[in-house]
């Protein structure tokens, strides 16, 4: 797997379409920053066919919004399938990992206050 990602931030003031401001790449996942602060962010990501990002936690709430596709999301150990326009919170200390059996993109948010 060849992940990507670019940490910039998106240009304020001006409209975009969400699902054209990342791309598909072959055999590879890429992420986009759109906000980076330190009380959360938010980012966009794409998974080709076959892609995986491995279990992990956070220590946060993370919102996960399906803009294209479909995914399968597992949290603590339970499989959510995901499909266009669909939404599910992965709680804080959750584990939980992404398997993509067709291409989708995704708007994950983690907002990080609230936990002080």
């Amino acid at each position: 797997m060849d992940r990507k990602e670019n940490a910039t931030e998106m240009e304020k003031s001006k409209a975009h379409i969400i699902v054209e401001i990342i791309e598909y790449v072959p055999n590879a996942v890429l992420s986009r920053t759109i906000i980076r602060k330190t009380t959360g962010n938010i980012t966009v990501s794409s998974f080709d066919t076959g892609e995986e990002l491995p279990e992990k936690s956070s220590a946060f709430d993370t919102y996960i919004q399906i803009i294209d596709g479909s995914a399968e999301i597992v949290i603590d150990g339970t499989k959510h399938k995901l499909k266009l326009g669909e939404g599910i919170i992965i709680p804080a200390h959750a584990r939980n990992s992404f398997c993509a059996k067709e291409q989708f993109k995704m708007i994950s948010t983690v907002i990080k206050s609230g936990y002080e």
